[in-house]
């Protein structure tokens, strides 16, 4: 008996298998909506067979009469509508709108409270035989409309940068739980729609319009909730922009049994009239010249720094332009012909620059620039404020100079020994030009030439193939000292080297037919080893005299020579590549009689040539890498000290510093701030060259080993890390590098100042259930002063893992989370209940969130910036992970065991249930019966030969009675 259930499920399973089941659905209900606005519920129909274009028709059943259906729309059926209606579907105050073929929304513009009903959908059938539901119900329920916005419409005139502040009251009745989001808008004269400023959600959260996004997290534009019904716009310096007409508009919001929000009223302040006056600016223009017909400058001087465009003319004519974007356009003209010689930039937020890099009699004429001041409109597009022309300024160009070329050896010897390094110079003499220069040899005994090497004007160097790589013969370099000064230099020379070598330079521009060039020749002769005549480095007698060769006295002093019978030994200290070369070593030999009387040598021999080659040595610097933390007060000095060397390479060395910071306020790179070479000379970093930063910044060599970094007037953008890197250099003349090392990291941070922050206290407002969302409240006991701002991070600590960060909410809005997957699962807010009352609310938890939490906060106050001021940390708070609890109809129907006990215990309780009430009802019929029996016996007449003993007979029928 148990199987025939499953038998019978499994054959009505294959049966809808086989044959589809309708379903018509609605949006589940209750759906309150409010009197005046309109309402949209949708309707669907799945499992059903015949054309996949479905016909629906809408009725209500009002409270009054719940079962006489009154009929509203139909999408195949126009006669289908009631009176009542009728008038409603002909003006398309009411509709149907086919969002799909099997899906429908019914649409009614202004609804009544006499609406309110239960609303069906039926579905016509299409299908070969009923089999599934063919209509839906949802409850519609209209109450009143209760909101009201109200602000005092006037008009208000500010000057430009005056604070601004408007209020609105929203209030609504209702018992409905209703949220409620407020919107502020300017509508600009002529201009639809609004602009919005910034609005509060119904989430409770400050959403800014996109005209307002920057000003917003500048802490410009602000709205705040004083009370229940109150909200407050400021405007901490309003634009010429903001000019126009203010409102404020408040919403209600009403969350559906299906968990969507949905708008159901909406009302609208009267507006307020704002007129911003613009700040009186004025600022004039000139151009400058920097050189001849090449460069010129535009100064613009005003109060403070605005946003200008720069526009250049010449002969009147537009050429270049840069708007307030700094977006850079030229005129088509010079798209082509200048956009490689032509240079338009913005130097500073007052100065324009234009240069023309090689000019022709074509660019004589005026040139002009013009200015204006531009303000940020409606739409991010621009809006002049005023605008101002610069005096004219007339370029002549003048003819090129005649340039002087000189080419010669650096060391003025046309013969160089095989080996031996050859350096070419080419220099010119004249104006400052662009020159492209070719390098060519003419081998000896040859007529045709090799290409060695070339550079072009952007300094791009080429060598030819037969010079391009190390060889026997050496390597060739090709460097370009200054614009007039190139060199050609050949490491290591050999006999082929010898010959002509031809420098071919030209000065070229736009016209072709107008270019320069010089050519100059020089001639080199490579002699060989085999036979060079050996130049005397010194001459040691055979009593120990010594005679030096012509050679600079600085060699002396470091050369030590020493001889014995048979040995004779040359020591050089502190080589360096300038005693690199071929040696040789000649001996003579001489008898008592021959130095007597100054006779030839009795015998003479020369050693086998030894070249030399100095290389560098192997560095061994090690410095101190240990890190420290200075932690000291805004505007104090501070020194940071680059770390002890502890052991370096013996020798004639120097050190060279460089020192290096990386900002705590962002992710960038280390940036250079300067470094002190092996001569003392300092040279700053790119971002370190201006003045107010050179003065904050200089470096000290107190000792051989140590280098010292001083900062002057701390703030807070100095936070960071600080590292120097030191160089290990030969000293001797040449600088070359032996070795780098970085020393420990220094961590400069401010000292909090102000008032100690007092976290009054946290806790949960509720249990935290698996699935479910719990806020955590972090209370502050004080708000501080008012110039004052706050930032609360939010970590948690789980079992077996260290402590992680979840948020950041910083002091001007902005969150920052730890992870960029808990965006959806985290809500960071401030209560509107309670300024110093920070809400973290997690959604969908999980068993793994259980752990500990805690909040920490920072004050920030500001001196001419935003400084931290005080840290304080909550205590911590344990978060317990309730399990969700299955429903009661799950627990059953997931026991297979229980369902059997229930289905057996049905079958026996039933006829004992019976059994039981039929049992009552017979011992209910039987007492009846005898208490109609007693009741006739007692009005029976009284026998009366008894009628004497009336005692006897009294207690006889008590008797009875009993």
């Amino acid at each position: 008996m148990v199987r025939i259930p499953h038998v019978t499920s499994f054959f009505l399973f294959l049966t809808k298998l086989s044959v589809g089941q309708r379903e018509v659905t609605v949006q589940k209900g209750p759906l309150f909506r409010a009197e005046g606005y309109p309402v949209s519920t949708g309707c669907n129909v799945t499992g059903h067979q015949g054309p996949s274009e479905q016909h629906f028709q809408w009725s209500v059943y009002l409270p009054r009469a719940p079962d006489q259906e009154i009929q509203i729309v139909s999408t195949v059926d126009a006669a289908f509508s009631y009176t009542v209606y009728v008038q409603w579907v002909r003006s398309r105050d009411i509709y149907v709108e086919r969002v799909q073929g099997n899906s429908v929304l019914l649409h009614i513009s202004k609804l009544q409270v006499k609406d309110s009903g239960e609303c069906e959908c039926h579905t016509p059938n299409t299908d070969e035989r009923y089999y599934g539901s063919y209509s839906a119900k949802t409850t519609l329920i209209v109450i009143p409309d209760t909101l009201s916005a109200t602000m005092s419409p006037h008009s208000l005139s500010k000057e430009e940068g005056e604070p601004l502040e408007l209020t609105c009251e929203a209030t609504k009745d209702t018992v409905q739980h209703i949220h409620l989001s407020v919107t502020w808008y300017l509508m600009q004269d002529g201009e639809s729609p609004a602009t919005k400023i910034i609005s509060l959600s119904r989430d409770f959260m400050l959403m800014p319009g996109p005209s307002y996004a920057e000003r917003f997290v500048a802490g410009n534009v602000q709205l705040d909730k004083l009370g229940a019904a109150t909200f407050r716009l400021s405007m901490g310096s309003p634009q010429p922009l903001d000019q126009g007409q203010l409102f404020c508009e408040a919403t209600e919001w009403i969350q559906d049994p299906d968990g969507t929000w949905t708008s159901i009223t909406k009302q609208q302040t009267d507006q307020t009239a704002l007129r911003i006056q613009p700040a009186v600016r004025d600022f004039q223009v000139s151009i400058t010249s920097k050189s001849t017909f090449t460069e010129g400058q535009l100064v613009v001087g005003s109060g403070r720094d605005p946003q200008l465009q720069g526009v250049w003319f010449f002969n009147g004519v537009e050429m270049a332009r840069i708007n307030a974007d700094g977006v850079l356009s030229l005129n088509d003209d010079y798209k082509v012909s200048k956009s490689r010689q032509l240079q338009v930039s913005k130097l500073s937020p007052k100065a324009f620059s234009l240069k023309i890099f090689s000019v022709d009699p074509e660019d004589e004429g005026t040139y002009s620039c013009a200015v204006a001041e531009m303000t940020r409109a409606r739409m991010s597009s621009w809006q002049v404020l005023q605008r101002k022309q610069s005096p004219d300024s007339h370029m002549h160009l003048q003819k090129p100079a005649v340039m002087k070329v000189v080419m010669s050896i650096q060391n003025k010897q046309q013969a160089v020994w095989e080996g031996e390094e050859l350096t070419v110079l080419w220099k010119a003499d004249g104006d400052k030009s662009l020159l492209f220069v070719v390098w060519w040899h003419i081998p000896q005994d040859q007529a045709q030439p090799a290409f060695m090497a070339g550079m072009d004007q952007d300094g791009i160097a080429q060598l030819g193939a037969s010079y391009g790589k190390p060889s026997k013969r050496g390597h060739t370099r090709l460097e370009k000292v200054d614009w007039a000064t190139f060199l050609l230099e050949v490491t290591s020379t050999t006999i082929t080297d010898s010959g002509t070598y031809e420098c071919r330079v030209s000065e070229r521009t736009r016209n072709q037919a107008r270019e320069l060039s010089w050519m100059q020749r020089v001639s080199v002769t490579v002699r060989s080893l085999d036979k060079c005549q050996r130049n005397p480095l010194l001459n040691l007698g055979h009593n120990g005299t010594i005679e030096w060769g012509q050679f600079p006295s600085q060699f002396q002093k470091k050369t030590k020579v020493s001889q014995s019978l048979f040995r004779s030994q040359l020591l050089i200290y502190d080589a360096t590549e300038e005693e690199a070369g071929v040696y040789q070593c000649n001996v003579d030999i001489y008898d008592r009689n021959s130095l007597h009387t100054n006779g030839p040598a009795r015998a003479s021999a020369t050693s086998h040539p030894l070249r030399i080659v100095i290389t560098l040595s192997e560095s061994k610097l090690k410095v101190n890498s240990s890190s420290q933390v200075q932690e000291l007060s805004i505007n104090s000095n501070t020194v940071i000290e680059c770390g002890s060397i502890l052991s370096h390479t013996t020798g004639n060395l120097h050190l060279a510093v460089v020192w290096h910071f990386s900002s705590i306020l962002s992710n960038a790179s280390w940036l250079r701030i300067l470094g002190m070479n092996q001569t003392h000379v300092v040279k700053y970093g790119n971002e370190f060259r201006i003045p107010r930063r050179k003065q904050k910044f200089h470096t000290e060599k107190v000792s051989q080993d140590v280098f010292q970094l001083h900062i002057l007037n701390v703030e807070d953008s100095d936070q960071g890390q600080y590292r120097c890197a030191e160089w290990l250099l030969s000293a001797n003349g040449t600088g070359y590098e032996l070795g780098e090392e970085l020393v420990g990291l220094t961590e400069l941070k401010l000292r909090p100042t102000g008032n100690k922050v007092r976290v009054f206290k946290v806790y949960l407002a509720d249990n935290a259930t698996e699935h479910g969302e719990v806020p955590i409240h972090c209370k502050l006991e004080s708000l501080g002063s008012s110039a004052s701002l706050f930032s609360v991070m939010w970590y948690r600590a789980r079992e077996h893992s260290g402590s992680k960060m979840l948020v950041h909410l910083k002091h001007d809005g902005l969150l920052e989370y730890g992870e960029e997957g808990l965006r959806k699962r985290l809500h960071c807010y401030r209560s509107v209940k309670s300024p110093t009352d920070f809400v973290l609310k997690l959604r969908r938890v999980e068993m793994e969130d259980a752990g500990t939490c805690w909040c920490q906060w920072q004050l920030h106050g500001t001196l001419s910036k935003w400084v931290n001021q005080a840290t304080e940390g909550s205590q911590h708070l344990v978060l317990t992970v309730l399990p969700s609890e299955p429903p009661f109809p799950s627990c059953i129907c997931s026991s297979a065991s229980l369902i059997y006990l229930l289905f057996v215990c049905h079958f026996v309780m039933l006829p004992l249930l019976l059994s039981s009430i039929l049992c009552l009802y017979w011992k209910a019929k039987m007492l009846s019966a005898l208490r109609l029996t007693s009741q006739k016996e007692k009005t029976l007449p009284v026998d009366l030969k008894g009628a004497g003993d009336r005692p006897n007979n009294g207690r006889a029928e008590e008797k009875e009675d009993s």
